[in-house]
């Protein structure tokens, strides 16, 4: 079986717990106009190289002295989820092989409950509490999200949710009692969550590709970031920094 990597190194803490070695697999769902890594929109493109799952194994057994502080193997995309027979099958040969897995993903897949098992650390992007306005920004909604946010929590898997603020899409002082609301709703007061501001990090990547950068003005002023923070500790929400 093949998998299409578009990107993969080393990363500390950000992508999972430790040291990890993380693969960044070609494909997406949604079209967020902010995305840090357009060249992994499309099922293919020049950045994406096939490998089989034999070889990508042998990569993370030959990683394993340095997956210190619990690190491991963590898939990301992309949506890595687009690739979901390949993904169940090289997480159950990691896990064989005694690797902490972790998948980062925007939680829209229906099948994604059948990988909880397979997975160690869960990270699922809550891009909004709205799912009309999700879906008007990034072409689909949050319904299979938040039932998948709350079947990950049934089975007591390890959870974080990350929310990337942007201007102009979600990060309004108005947007903060709606988020609030909708993540009181998992009625799991230890669930972290995690806030992710705007960065331009990716608009060389859209004018490399031959795209036109599609956000304006995203950044989120620390006052804002700020009333977030404040808002959400007071609620009892769990914030953390990775």
């Amino acid at each position: 079986m093949k998998i299409k990597i578009f990107q993969k190194g080393f990363n500390y803490s950000q992508d999972g717990q430790g040291n990890r070695l993380v693969y960044h697999l070609q494909g997406c769902n949604m079209f967020c106009p902010w995305c840090s890594n357009p060249e992994g929109l499309a099922l293919s493109g020049p950045a994406c190289t096939e490998f089989d799952l034999d070889e990508v194994v042998d990569e993370a057994i030959s990683s394993v002295p340095i997956f210190f502080d619990g690190g491991g193997v963590t898939l990301t995309g992309g949506e890595a989820t687009l690739q979901f027979e390949a993904i169940r099958a090289l997480f159950t040969k990691l896990k064989d092989a005694g690797i902490h897995t972790a998948l980062e993903t925007n939680g829209t897949h229906e099948r994604l409950p059948e990988l909880f098992p397979l997975i160690d650390q869960l990270i699922i992007d809550l891009k909004h509490y709205d799912s009309g306005i999700q879906k008007a920004q990034t072409k689909i909604g949050n319904r299979v999200t938040l039932s998948n946010i709350r079947k990950a929590l049934e089975s007591k898997k390890r959870l974080l949710i990350r929310v990337p603020l942007v201007s102009g899409f979600n990060a309004a002082l108005t947007d903060i009692p709606g988020f609030i609301e909708r993540i009181k709703s998992f009625d799991s007061p230890e669930l972290p969550i995690e806030l992710l501001t705007y960065h331009e990090f990716g608009r060389d990547k859209w004018e490399k590709h031959g795209m036109a950068y599609q956000t304006e003005d995203g950044y989120v002023p620390g006052e804002v970031l700020q009333a977030f923070q404040r808002k959400f500790q007071e609620s009892g929400i769990k914030l953390i920094t990775t």
